[in-house]
């Protein structure tokens, strides 16, 4: 039996329940590859699977053995008889069940070819983030590149994983894109091609009479009627990913409102998760290889501090993604 190292939890927690144990290394099935480790990073799901058990029930898992982790970047290191998209030596990112080791194996459907001139790190901080963002502008926010007249995009939390992607992928399809963060990211929305940067310690966008095409929220800190009110009339929100999860009862205060007062407005409320598929991952690495989009990366840690970076995730303080770096000359996170 051949092992690896990988950060695996027991219980649930946060990130002080990730200890990294010795397991057995993963074999791929027949339509699997198996995946060389080399980045891996840090997103909201990783702790509230940590945290829930209910959602480790959805989004199940046949191993025994929990081990953490989500997105992946790194090399093939064996496929399966059925695989015919990817051979040993590929570069590739995606994401997959388990992440946070030396291995993981994924179906190939669920990775892409990662650019040249993208590191491992920019890659893997792209899956959940970058896939969250563009399914949600796209196919939610019905943006589309190019089109006249140029809607006007909000995003409520630019500065962290998700926002700082939405902000590029709306300016690449043309948007007039405002950001919302806090006063010490407003110069680093800015420089990623926000149009206009609100800090909301000193200004809030649902009172300053300003109107959006699309408010695509990653913060979920205002009411139904707020958003209604910095809609314009057939405007579209978009509360992406998990918001409001750390408390169920501030979830559905916030939900509840929508689903029952949405049908009677003209403004449409709606959610998106992320949902993964190759040729999603390969519009990702297009933008990313021809300098549209640039990952944001906030801090790097080690395999073994794995459990640190998602709680200092879980802070909500970071600027852009935290990654999980397993090349040996990675340097530690800084405290």
């Amino acid at each position: 039996m051949r092992l690896m190292k990988a950060m695996v939890y027991h219980k649930s927690g946060s990130g002080d329940v990730l200890k990294l144990e010795e397991v057995e290394k993963p074999v791929p099935k027949d339509d699997e590859v198996l995946i060389k480790v080399r980045a891996a990073s840090v997103n909201a799901l990783d702790y509230h699977l940590l945290r829930h058990a209910f959602l480790r029930r959805i989004i199940s898992t046949r191993s025994k053995i929990k081990i953490a982790g989500r997105d992946v970047a790194g090399e093939v290191e064996a496929v399966g008889r059925n695989v015919t998209q990817f051979k040993v030596g590929d570069k590739v990112f995606g994401a997959c069940n388990g992440t946070f080791a030396e291995y993981a194996c994924t179906r190939e459907s669920a990775l892409a070819i990662k650019p040249d001139n993208i590191s491992f790190a920019e890659a893997a901080s792209s899956p959940v983030a970058a896939l969250t963002a563009l399914q949600g502008l796209r196919d939610k926010g019905q943006i589309q590149p190019g089109e006249i007249p140029r809607e006007k995009v909000l995003i409520n939390g630019a500065a962290g994983g998700v926002g700082t992607f939405a902000v590029q992928i709306a300016k690449s399809f043309g948007a007039e894109v405002t950001g919302v963060c806090s006063t010490v990211n407003v110069e680093m929305v800015r420089s990623i091609g926000a149009d206009t940067v609100i800090d909301y310690t000193r200004e809030d966008f649902t009172s300053n009479g300003q109107h959006y095409d699309v408010i695509f929220d990653l913060v979920s800190n205002h009411s139904f009627s707020e958003h209604k009110r910095a809609l314009t009339r057939n405007g579209i929100y978009i509360a992406a990913g998990m918001v409001g999860l750390h408390s169920m009862i501030g979830l559905l205060s916030r939900r509840i409102p929508e689903l029952v007062l949405s049908p009677f407005v003209s403004q449409k409320f709606v959610n998106v998760l992320a949902k993964l598929n190759r040729e999603d991952l390969a519009s990702i690495a297009a933008l990313m290889e021809t300098g549209k989009v640039t990952p944001v990366i906030d801090k790097r840690y080690s395999l073994s501090e794995a459990g640190e970076a998602v709680l200092y995730l879980e802070e909500g303080h970071a600027r852009g993604k935290v990654i999980i770096d397993l090349d040996q000359s990675a340097e530690r996170a800084v405290s």
